[in-house]
């Protein structure tokens, strides 16, 4: 952390005093440049302008390096489960696959709790009123167990009837269920997990989420091994060491909150108004995440439809879309928070400096990374599979999704920013209007094209091109009037 930056009470300063840099809960701010000065107009020609874009370059990357750290930690959960419960059995492993995936598809549909947490919090430190800011935070937090303890109660009790939902034969739904019934004890705190990284992030503290993040997944790595086979508990011991890492994740995050809400004072009781309006804000962006869930679901439906060498193919690229995704999102994750500071703060050229170098960011990103997947994918596909034709297929929906992958940096860095508004109710609209775009030409490309690598390059073309177009044309003419940039808290 670099130098301590105490932050007034909110209701000391004066009218018109330009807000000065937030702190996050401990009390120490990051090591970028302060980002509520004040820069009218955004960046400009000559020195002033081009210091101007350094400044919010740094802004950017002091928020986006360690929210990557953060996000690429998450999956590392899964990874080590998948290795250890892997060396129980093939029936194991694949009741794993059922339980995770119903896990990660609930815990993604939750994410509003973190990002209408992000907006909220950012946008009155913004204005600055940190005080306010951590007492809508803790609210969050208070919904967030609450729907956890009812969400895990739901699961427990249905776990049988939701692993059966999924097709799963009775060699493997008893091994899905077991996973399912011991993790979801820890869903409270996965969730706790969420709405406590939106508040930070709205207070542009990164680097707590990345330490806990990173610190949790090798928790996690020794508690399986520990219970999986030195205490003999099989495939639910990986379910119980998770989900005690994600309750202990959880509890620290929460005593970082606690401690910063304690030393702004505000209250530390669940407020029904506050939980509400946190559920208010959260729900546009639940139909939102919804939305994506969907046509995800479609795609993995039609990929199923063109064959075995298309699917597995599409497997292989899609876990590689979404480590890509990772990166895109951790500059969508820096935009959300400062351009909810600056809304905040009134300072609508700073959020316009801010939208257009953070769209610069994400198209660059977008073509390195595409430029990676398109003239790497012949070697990159033996490190998955020796079979020839799936090599063939992973090759060609690597050069189909490189180079769309510019587009899709454009896309991810704008959905942040406009989540970073508090625009949720456009993104819900946008999100089931580019689904419903969507939805026929993935259809029609079930329905016409063929099986193997040129049915998956269709498909990506579908998914990568069609929707994500769709997506970018939607955010991006939004992004270009000003009814998104509502100023104040």
């Amino acid at each position: 952390m670099g130098d301590v930056h105490r932050t007034p009470d909110p209701d000391g300063g004066h009218p018109g005093a330009t807000p000065p840099s937030p702190t996050p809960p401990d009390g120490h701010a990051g090591d970028h440049a302060d980002p509520a000065v004040v820069h009218r107009g955004g960046p400009q020609g000559g020195e002033g302008g081009r210091a101007d874009r350094r400044r919010i370059d740094r802004d950017i990357l002091a928020l986006a390096l360690p929210a990557l750290g953060a996000l690429v930690a998450e999956p590392l959960f899964v990874l080590v489960d998948s290795a250890v419960v892997g060396h129980l059995g093939t029936a194991q492993l694949a009741g794993l696959s059922v339980a995770s995936t119903l896990l990660v598809t609930l815990v993604g549909l939750c994410v509003f709790l973190a990002y209408a947490t992000t907006a909220a919090v950012a946008r009155m430190v913004g204005a600055g009123r940190t005080r306010e800011a951590l007492q809508s935070g803790i609210d969050g937090m208070w919904l967030a167990l609450g729907l956890g303890l009812v969400l895990a109660a739901v699961l427990a009790l249905g776990a049988h009837w939701a692993v059966g939902a999924m097709g799963a034969g009775p060699d493997v739904a008893g091994y899905a269920a077991t996973y399912l019934r011991w993790s979801v004890i820890g869903l409270p705190g996965m969730l706790v997990v969420l709405a406590s990284t939106g508040v930070l992030r709205g207070l542009q503290d990164t680097r707590t989420p990345l330490w806990v993040a990173s610190s949790g997944a090798v928790v996690n790595a020794v508690l399986s091994v520990a219970l999986v086979y030195g205490a003999g508990l099989g495939i639910a011991g990986s379910a119980i060491g998770t989900a005690a890492t994600q309750l202990g994740m959880g509890a620290v995050l929460t005593v970082v909150v606690v401690r910063g809400a304690r030393r702004h004072h505000a209250s530390l009781r669940p407020h029904h108004a506050g939980i509400w309006a946190n559920a208010v804000a959260g729900a546009p962006l639940f139909v939102r995440t919804a939305s994506l869930r969907l046509a995800i679901l479609v795609t993995v439906a039609v990929a199923t439809s063109l064959g075995a060498t298309a699917l597995a193919g599409y497997q292989v690229v899609n876990s590689l879309w979404g480590l890509a995704a990772f990166a895109l999102d951790a500059l969508a994750i820096a935009g959300q928070a400062l351009v909810g500071h600056g809304l905040g703060a009134g300072d609508v050229g700073r959020v316009r400096a801010v939208l257009r170098r953070s769209l610069q960011w994400g198209v660059g990103a977008g073509v390195v990374i595409g430029v990676l997947f398109a003239v790497s994918g012949w070697w990159i596909a033996p490190l998955f599979t020796p079979d020839p034709e799936v090599r063939v297929a992973i090759t060609a929906g690597l050069v189909v999704t490189g180079v769309l992958m510019p587009m899709a940096g454009w896309v991810f860095v704008l959905d942040g920013v406009l989540i970073g508004a508090g625009d949720g109710r456009f993104l819900a609209g946008a999100g089931m209007l580019t689904l419903v775009v969507y939805l026929p030409f993935a259809l029609a490309v079930r329905a016409w094209a063929p099986d193997g690598a040129v049915g998956l390059a269709w498909l990506w073309g579908a998914f990568a091109g069609v929707f994500m177009l769709a997506r970018a044309l939607t955010t991006g003419l939004r992004a270009r009037g000003d009814r998104w940039m509502v100023t104040g808290a």
